[in-house]
C-alpha cells in the first residue's frame, strides 16, 4: 500500500511536472522534451567537474567550445558572462592565439558603461556611389543569412524582433522575405541563384517583383549571395515534400515540386555582367547593392577591384563568409576543405583592392564565428567595417549546437520545420535574449576598443593585435597576412568622422546619407 502511494505521488509530481514543462515559455528543449529535458541541465551543471577529468577542457569543444558558449548564454539572459581564476587557454603554449595590445593613454572614449549606446558603421552604405537610399548603418553587428525553411518561423520571428529591439539589420537568407521577417526589424534582402521571391516561372530574375518586394517591407540593402562559406560553390535542393503551400507562396515556386538551386547565377556570367546587374538592381530600388562569397581562386576579386577602379559601375558592400562553415548544411568535404578561412580569406580580398586605394569605396563585411569578441576584433583590425552574426545568434535563442541542423530534428526547434519542434520557441521572450546578446556583444567591442586607446572598433589596427607561437614568437597582424603600411586603416576623413560620432555626448546615429 505504501509502495503504491509512493508511485502515484511520484506519478503525479511528474505529471506536473510535464504540465509546466509544456506551458511555460522560458525554455524550448523544455517545451518540446518534458521532464527529461531537465537532464540536460543537470549534465550542463556538472559538466565542468565531468568533463575536468573525464572528457574534454571548457576550451577544446568544436565548433564552439563550452567557454564560447557560456558567454554568448549569459549575455543572453543578461547574467554576469564575466570568467574567474584565470584563463582556460594555454597561453603558454598554444600556436595562433590573439592578443590585443592595450595602451596606457588615449584621447576622449565613449561612455563604455551604457548598454543602449550606439555603435554605428564608419561608412556609409551605397554613399560613395551616390546611392538614392544610401545610409548610415547603426549597428556593426548584425544577423546574418539564415533563410525561412532553413530556419523555422519562430526562429526567424525572435531573431527579427530581437535585430528590431537591438537597433540591427537582418538578412533574409536566399529563401525569401517571409512574414516571419517581418517583425520590426531592418532587413538585408538576399538574391540567391534561384532568385526566390523575384523569380519568374523558369526560375530566371524578375526585377519587377523585386520591385514589388522593396517597396512592401523595410528592405534597406541588396545582397546578391555569390556562394557562402559552408558550402562554397554548391547548390542545393529543396524536396518536394518540403515546398508547402506557404513556403511555395513565399519563393515562388510550385507546392510539392522539388526546387533546385543552381550553384552559379544565371542572370550574369562573368563580372562585367554582374556589375550590369547590381547597377541595375541599384538604378530601379535606389539600395545599397553588394556581394556575398566564400574566398577561393582571386581571380575574381582581381577583376572585381579592376573594374570598380574605372568608377562608372561598382558593388557598394562586400560579405566575405569564411570556410569555416555556418549555418547551412552541406557534404563534409565543402564543410572541411573548399574555400578559406575568413582570416586568411577576408585579408586576400582586401589586399586587393587596397593595392587600387578602394578600400574606403565600400563597405566589408565579414561573417564566419565572428560573434564573439576576440574573432570580432581580429576582423574590424584586418579592415572589416561591420560584422554579420549567424549561428551565435541562434545560441542567443536557445540553440545547443546539437548539430542536427540537416536532419530537421533540431531539439529545439530552431533549424527545423517540424512543427512539434518549432512550437517550443517563444519568441517574445527569445527575442528579448537576442537583442541583449547583440547590445552585450556592441559593447564589448567598445570595451576593447577603448583599451586600445581608440573610439570605434573601425580605428583598430593590424599592427594593435598580435598572433603568438606558444611563448617564444608573437607577429602582427599586418605581419602575419602581409599588410602594407596602412592597410586595415580608415582614411584620415572616415576616422576623423566616426571619432566625433563616438565621442558626441547623446550622439544620435544618423539614418541617412551623411
Amino acid at each position: 500500500m505504501r509502495a503504491r502511494s509512493i508511485g502515484a505521488a511520484t506519478a503525479t509530481a511528474v505529471a506536473l511536472v510535464a504540465a509546466r514543462d509544456l506551458v511555460q515559455k522560458k525554455h524550448a528543449l523544455l517545451r518540446n522534451f518534458p521532464v527529461v529535458g531537465h537532464a540536460r541541465y543537470l549534465v550542463e551543471r556538472i559538466g565542468p567537474e565531468l568533463r575536468q577529468y573525464i572528457v574534454t577542457s571548457n576550451e577544446e569543444e568544436r565548433p564552439f567550445s563550452r567557454d564560447q558558449r557560456t558567454w554568448i548564454y549569459a549575455s543572453a539572459k543578461e547574467e554576469n558572462n564575466y570568467f574567474g581564476f584565470g584563463t582556460d587557454v594555454d597561453v603558454e603554449h598554444i600556436q595562433g592565439h590573439a592578443y590585443v595590445k592595450q595602451r596606457t593613454f588615449a584621447d576622449t572614449l565613449p561612455d563604455m558603461h551604457d548598454p543602449q549606446a550606439p555603435l554605428p558603421s564608419a561608412k556609409v552604405l551605397g554613399g560613395p556611389r551616390g546611392r538614392a537610399k544610401a545610409f548610415r548603418p547603426g549597428s556593426v553587428v548584425n544577423i546574418s543569412a539564415m533563410s525561412f525553411g532553413s530556419l523555422s518561423g519562430a526562429a526567424i520571428s525572435a531573431l527579427n524582433k530581437g535585430a528590431a529591439l537591438a537597433g540591427t539589420m537582418h538578412n533574409t537568407g536566399e529563401g525569401g522575405l517571409s512574414p516571419y521577417h517581418r517583425n520590426g526589424g531592418d532587413l538585408v534582402l538576399q538574391i540567391g541563384t534561384a532568385y526566390f521571391g523575384c523569380r519568374n516561372a523558369d526560375g530566371t530574375f524578375n526585377v519587377d517583383k523585386l520591385r514589388e518586394i522593396v517597396a512592401d517591407a523595410p528592405v534597406k540593402a541588396i545582397e546578391i549571395k555569390l556562394s557562402q562559406g559552408a558550402k562554397p560553390g554548391l547548390g542545393g535542393m529543396l524536396p518536394g515534400a518540403k515546398v508547402t503551400p506557404e513556403i511555395a507562396g513565399i519563393r515562388g515556386i510550385p507546392v510539392g515540386e522539388d526546387c533546385a538551386s543552381p550553384s552559379r547565377h544565371s542572370a550574369f556570367h562573368d563580372v562585367d555582367s554582374m556589375l550590369d546587374f547590381v547597377e541595375l538592381i541599384a538604378a530601379e530600388t535606389g539600395l545599397p547593392v553588394g556581394v556575398k562569397s566564400a574566398v577561393g581562386d582571386m581571380g575574381f576579386w582581381q577583376d572585381l577591384a579592376t573594374f570598380m577602379a574605372r568608377g562608372d559601375r561598382g558593388v557598394d558592400f562586400v560579405t566575405i563568409d569564411g570556410g569555416e562553415g555556418g549555418t547551412g548544411a552541406a557534404p563534409l568535404i565543402f564543410t572541411d576543405s573548399v574555400s578559406l578561412p575568413f582570416r586568411m580569406g577576408f585579408s586576400r580580398v582586401y589586399g586587393t583592392f587596397a593595392e587600387l586605394g578602394l578600400t574606403d569605396d565600400l563597405t566589408f563585411i565579414g561573417s564566419g564565428k565572428l560573434g564573439l569578441p576576440e574573432n570580432a576584433a581580429v576582423a574590424f583590425a584586418l579592415g572589416v567595417d561591420m560584422i554579420n552574426v549567424g549561428r551565435e545568434a541562434m545560441l542567443s535563442i536557445g540553440c545547443i549546437q546539437a548539430q542536427k541542423c540537416h536532419t530537421d530534428k533540431c531539439p529545439t526547434g530552431i533549424a527545423t520545420q517540424n512543427a512539434w519542434l518549432a512550437r517550443g520557441i517563444d519568441p517574445a521572450s527569445k527575442s528579448a535574449r537576442a537583442a541583449a546578446y547583440l547590445r552585450t556583444l556592441r559593447k564589448e567591442l567598445t570595451k576593447v576598443s577603448a583599451a586600445v586607446g581608440v573610439a570605434h572598433p573601425s580605428l583598430i589596427t593590424a599592427t594593435d593585435i598580435e598572433i603568438m607561437n606558444g611563448d617564444y614568437d608573437a607577429r602582427t597582424l599586418a605581419g602575419v597576412y602581409a599588410y602594407k603600411n596602412g592597410w586595415g586603416q580608415l582614411g584620415a576623413p572616415l576616422a576623423e568622422e566616426i571619432t566625433a560620432l563616438m565621442s558626441a555626448s547623446g550622439t544620435t546615429v544618423p539614418d541617412s546619407r551623411k
